[in-house]
């Protein structure tokens, strides 16, 4: 890691990560099962990428009505959020199998949703898994001046009817991978010398980005458009399909992490943080509709937001049979669980913590902090 990030210090809350480590370790061993993906996960893969990739072909080889074909494209935007949140997130994280080049080829699922694995891996593996909810650290917290997520970031006049305007905004998620974010993260995160993992040349770097992006709007430009599809529809198609996506993946990111419940700490003047690192996890995530089988299936387990922070290495198909080991060792403990029964109170909370935040209030963060991880 580099110098200039928070550290996270040991006290006598170490025993809650130890307890609950060999509680989960006990469970897989108690039960003779791998703490990677099974023939659960496998089957939804092909789920997930039939949601994705089937309508596709269709759309590419039939002639349809208008409101077909923009329905279809609906269909793949939501396959497309699917195969992220349950194929390409386990594989990034080396959680979907027990063999590394399984994970290389799901994780890789990524250049066909129009992201990067290198960057992702980086923002989503190290920036946002380590330094959760701290600002100027985590930067899925980050939405320049546009939209304000915490109480330390600049606030602007417009941030008034930020709880109004976003969910409009959200839907352009995927968008900025295509287009914008991967080239500018590829340069920053280079310049920092950023990776997960071994870090590889920067010609690499940029010649993998630079192929996949072509590879990429080849498939979903230009071979609709060379059998046969007027431009202006598989344009319209493109928006439709990304919109999607944007919308379903950003809207489950922000309420795991921006709601009324969680916390933004901020570092001290050593550039200590309060808790240890699996604790900070407890304070800064949430948990939302536990118990809903469909948002369990279709989220990846991204519901189960704390056991995922946590346990980033377990797949996500084991998260509802952990989470109430974590519930408990967490109770044991007197620190915080945060989570909402149903999905639509944890719409309600986070719109209503932006509107909180659109409120002008400022917290003036330290300029320079120095990170050392300890569990």
């Amino acid at each position: 890691m580099e110098a200039g990030s928070p550290i996270f210090s040991k006290n006598d809350q170490l025993k809650f990560f130890r307890t609950l480590n060999k509680r989960v370790n006990d469970y897989f061993k108690d039960n003779n099962i791998d703490r990677t993906g099974n023939w659960k996960l496998h089957l939804k893969t092909i789920v997930m990428f039939s949601l994705f990739l089937v309508p596709y072909f269709f759309l590419v080889a039939m002639d349809m009505p208008f409101w077909t074909y923009l329905l279809l494209n609906i269909v793949i935007g939501v396959g497309m959020a699917g195969v992220g949140m349950n194929v390409m997130h386990d594989g990034n994280h080396g959680s979907y199998s027990s063999k590394s080049w399984i994970n290389k080829i799901m994780g890789g699922s990524i250049y066909i949703l129009a992201g990067n694995v290198y960057n992702w891996q980086v923002q989503h593996n190290v920036l946002h898994h380590t330094y959760t909810n701290i600002l100027g650290h985590d930067e899925d917290l980050e939405a320049g001046r546009i939209l304000r997520f915490t109480k330390e970031a600049e606030w602007y006049k417009h941030h008034k009817f930020q709880h109004i305007y976003s969910v409009f905004l959200y839907g352009l998620l995927t968008f900025n991978w295509a287009i914008t974010s991967d080239f500018q993260q590829t340069k920053r995160y280079l310049q920092r010398k950023l990776s997960y993992g071994e870090f590889k040349s920067p010609v690499f770097r940029w010649t993998t980005l630079i192929i996949t992006k072509m590879i990429y709007f080849s498939i979903w430009l230009v071979v609709p458009m060379v059998m046969g599809i007027t431009w202006w529809k598989v344009v319209l198609g493109f928006v439709v399909m990304h919109y999607t996506a944007g919308l379903i993946l950003s809207i489950v990111f922000q309420l795991a992490h921006v709601v009324h419940e969680t916390h933004n700490p901020v570092p001290n003047e050593e550039g200590e943080m309060e808790n240890t690192w699996a604790i900070h996890q407890l304070y800064t995530t949430a948990n939302f509709a536990p118990k809903n089988w469909l948002v369990n299936y279709y989220t990846g387990g991204l519901n189960h937001q704390i056991e995922h922070h946590i346990f980033p290495n377990i797949s996500h198909i084991h998260y509802d049979k952990i989470a109430e080991i974590v519930k408990q060792t967490a109770k044991e403990c007197n620190l915080p669980y945060y989570e909402f029964k149903t999905m639509r109170e944890a719409v309600i909370s986070h719109f209503s913590h932006l509107k909180e935040l659109g409120k002008k209030t400022t917290i003036r963060l330290k300029n320079r902090v120095i990170f050392a991880r300890n569990q």
